[in-house]
């Protein structure tokens, strides 16, 4: 005979499409090597847009010795800042969570840059951010 478990199936949950992006910390930029430093994530049903970074010194310092941490530090700071569209801001504070989005991934030659953006489907945005944080930077 056989024996059947019914499980018991959670109450419909409503998943969000978001959109993310690894932040990277290219020392030099001619080589192209980097270090992961950070993650963006979007979510326009819920107007969610934050960022989780961690500059880890040693692997960064491993590619450049003599690469700008303190540069590094600011312009995660100042992503940061972007994504909470405070007064901290500076101009993009009055933009939408979507046009701070898209102004944070476009492509740039900088120390600090943006990685291809990428989508998912989400039921907590800020969930969703921390695991892809610890996932791909941690």
């Amino acid at each position: 005979m056989t024996e059947f478990t019914l499980s018991v199936l959670p109450a419909t949950v409503e998943l969000h499409d978001y959109e993310y992006a690894v932040i990277r910390a290219v020392p030099r930029v001619e080589r192209g090597e980097c270090v992961n430093v950070g993650v963006l994530l979007y979510c326009r049903q819920e107007s969610h847009l934050a960022a989780r970074t961690h500059l880890d010194q040693a692997r960064l310092l491993a590619l450049d010795p003599v690469a700008d941490v303190q540069g590094v530090r600011r312009a995660l700071q100042g992503i940061e800042a972007v994504c909470h569209g405070g007064p901290q801001a500076g101009p993009a504070a009055g933009d939408s969570a979507g046009q701070r989005f898209r102004w944070l991934t476009a492509p740039r030659s900088a120390i600090v840059q943006p990685g291809p953006v990428h989508t998912g489907l989400t039921a907590d945005p800020e969930a969703e951010l921390r695991r892809l944080f610890d996932q791909l930077v941690l």
